[in-house]
C-alpha cells in the first residue's frame, strides 16, 4: 500500500474516533466549478468528497498559523546574502 493510501486510511480512522469532538459544517454558495474540481480531486484520491474536503480544510487551517509562528521566531540579524554565500561555499566544498 502506498504512502498516500496509508495517509488516507489514517485520516479515515481518525475521523471515526468517537472520543474526538466533531462539528458539522454546511457550506453554501460554493461555485459549481469549485465543487466540480473538488469532486474530481476526491475521486482521483479515491476518497469520498466529504473526507477529501475535511483533509483540505485541515491543511489550510494548519497554514493559517504559519505567519504568527514565523513572526514569533527570534530575529538573529543574519543578512540573507550571508546565508546565500555560506550555502554556496558549502556546495563548492562538496
Amino acid at each position: 500500500m502506498g504512502s498516500s493510501h496509508a495517509a488516507n486510511g489514517r485520516l479515515l480512522a481518525e475521523s471515526k474516533q468517537p472520543e474526538r469532538p466533531m462539528r458539522t459544517l454546511y457550506l453554501r454558495n460554493v461555485p459549481d466549478e469549485v465543487a466540480e474540481r473538488l469532486e474530481r480531486l476526491a475521486s482521483q484520491a479515491g476518497l469520498p468528497l466529504s473526507v477529501f474536503a475535511v483533509r483540505e480544510l485541515s491543511e489550510a487551517s494548519r497554514r493559517a498559523n504559519a505567519a504568527s509562528q514565523l513572526a514569533a521566531l527570534p530575529d538573529l540579524a543574519v543578512p540573507a546574502d550571508a546565508i546565500v554565500a555560506a550555502l554556496g561555499s558549502e556546495r563548492d566544498d562538496r
